[in-house]
C-alpha cells in the first residue's frame, strides 16, 4: 500500500511553521493514543503514521529532502526496509515513538506514563554517515555498491544486570509542582542512559559500554536518478548500543557525482558539446556521440548553423520521482580552423562575397536566448 502523503496524514499545508507541525502532531497523537484507543490496531496505525510524519516534517534537512523528492528521497537503502527514520521499514516500534517523542505530550497524558508501562528504553546506537561517488553512468542505471564499514558492535562475553537505580526501567520518575498542581514525569536513568542493565563483566577488549570496533562489508542499493549531496539510509548499519534491548544505529549514505569527461548535467538534462567541420556542416555528415546508456548516431544535416541545439528525447537521466527520463542536447558547434595553407586560404577568398557563404538568417532562425527558453518549455 502506497504510503499518504505526511502534509495530508498531519492535516497541514507545506508553509506550516515547526510550531504548526508540532501542534498537529500532538493533536494526532493523543486521538489515537494506545492508551485512549486499547487493542485497536487501526488507532495504532494511525499513531504510527503520524509519528512518522512528525520525524520528517520535524527536521529541517529531511523535510527540504521530502519536499523535493516525496518518499523516493528516503528509499533505497539496502539490510533494513529504506523506510523513513526506521518507522516505515519496522525499525522502530510503539516504545521508539515513546523515547523519541513522549516529551510532546509533557508531563500528564501520553508518552512517559506509556514508556512506563512498557518497560525500558530501546536504546539506539550511534548513526554513521559515509560518502559514495558515483558516474553518470551508475545514476543513470542505478547501482549495488558494496562498502566496508568500521562499525561498533557488543562483544562477545559482555554479561549485564538489572540496573539497581532504575530497577529495569530505563527511566527515573521525578515530581515538580507546577501552577496546574504536582506533575510527575519521567527522564533517562543517568546510571544506564536507558538501557535498564549494567555491564557486570566484559572483555579487556571491549571499552566501557561493552562495544568493540569490527569491520563489515555493507551492500548498499542505489536507485537510480539520484542527486549530488542526496543521503540515502542502511537502517541497522551504523553502531550498535549497549544492552540486550539496544537496537543499532543507521549508515547515512551521501552522494558524490563524479563529473563526466563529456557530458554535463542540469537536473535530468544532460548536455553534449558537438564540434563539427565547416566542410561537414555544409555537406551533412552522421556523428556518433556519447550518452551514459552508450553511443548513439546522430544526422547533421547539411546547412545546419553553428549553435543549434539538438534534442535526443529520453537520453537523459531518469527522474528519482520515476515520472521519466530527461532530454539529451546536443550543442552543434562549428569549429573555425586556425591556420590556413595557401590553396585554402586562396579558396576562402574566393568565397568573399559569394551568395552562399555571405550570412543571410530568415525570419524563421532563432537566436540563442529563445534556443536555451525553447529547450525549457
Amino acid at each position: 500500500m502506497a504510503k499518504r502523503d505526511y502534509y495530508e496524514v498531519l492535516g497541514i499545508s507545506k508553509s506550516a511553521t515547526t510550531g504548526e507541525i508540532k501542534k498537529a502532531y500532538r493533536k494526532m497523537a493523543v486521538k489515537y493514543h494506545p492508551d485512549k484507543n486499547p487493542d485497536d490496531k487501526a488507532a495504532e496505525e494511525k499513531f504510527k503514521e503520524a509519528a512518522e510524519a512528525y520525524e520528517i516534517l520535524s527536521d529541517a534537512d529531511k523535510k527540504s529532502r521530502y519536499d523535493q523528492f516525496g518518499h523516493r528521497a528516503f528509499e533505497g537503502g539496502a539490510g533494513g526496509g529504506g523506510g523513513f527514520g526506521g518507522f516505515g521499514g519496522g525499525g522502530m516500534d510503539m516504545d521508539d515513538i515513546f523515547s523519541q517523542f513522549g516529551d510532546i505530550f509533557g508531563g500528564g497524558f501520553g508518552g512517559g506514563g506509556r514508556g512506563r508501562s512498557r518497560g525500558p528504553v530501546r536504546t539506539k546506537g550511534t548513526n554513521l554517515r559515509i560518502r559514495v561517488k558515483l558516474t553518470l553512468e551508475e545514476i543513470a542505471l542505478g547501482v549495488d555498491k558494496k562498502v566496508k564499514v568500521r562499525r561498533k558492535i557488543q562483544a562477545k562475553g559482555v554479561k549485564y544486570t538489572t540496573c539497581t537505580t532504575c530497577n529495569g526501567q530505563g527511566q527515573v520518575m521525578r515530581v515538580t509542582n507546577t501552577m496546574l498542581g504536582r506533575m510527575q514525569t519521567a527522564a533517562t536513568c543517568p546510571t544506564c542512559n536507558g538501557a535498564g542493565q549494567s555491564i557486570t563483566s566484559k572483555p579487556n577488549e571491549a571499552d566501557a559500554q561493552g562495544l568493540i570496533f569490527s569491520e563489515e562489508t555493507v551492500t548498499i542499493n542505489i536507485p537510480e536518478g539520484v542527486t549530488e549531496g542526496i543521503q540515502l539510509k542502511v537502517a541497522g548499519k551504523g553502531n550498535e548500543a549497549a544492552g540486550n534491548n539496544s537496537i543499532p544505529g543507521d549508515l547515512l549514505v551521501v552522494i558524490e557525482e563524479i563529473p563526466h569527461a563529456k557530458l554535463k548535467r542540469e537536473g535530468v538534462n544532460l548536455h553534449y558539446d558537438l564540434y563539427v567541420s565547416f566542410s561537414e556542416v555544409a555537406l551533412g555528415v552522421s556523428k556518433e556521440i556519447e550518452t551514459v546508456t552508450g553511443k548513439v548516431k546522430i544526422k547533421i544535416e547539411a546547412g545546419t548553423q553553428s549553435g543549434k541545439i539538438l534534442r535526443l528525447k529520453g537520453k537523459g537521466l531518469p527522474s528519482i520521482e520515476r515520472y521519466g527520463s530527461g532530454d539529451l542536447m546536443v550543442h552543434v558547434n562549428v569549429w573555425t580552423p586556425q591556420q590556413l595553407d595557401k590553396s585554402q586560404r586562396k579558396f576562402f577568398e574566393s568565397m568573399i562575397g559569394d551568395e552562399n557563404f555571405t550570412p543571410s538568417p530568415s525570419g524563421t532562425d532563432k537566436s540563442f536566448f529563445e534556443k536555451v527558453k525553447d529547450m525549457f518549455s
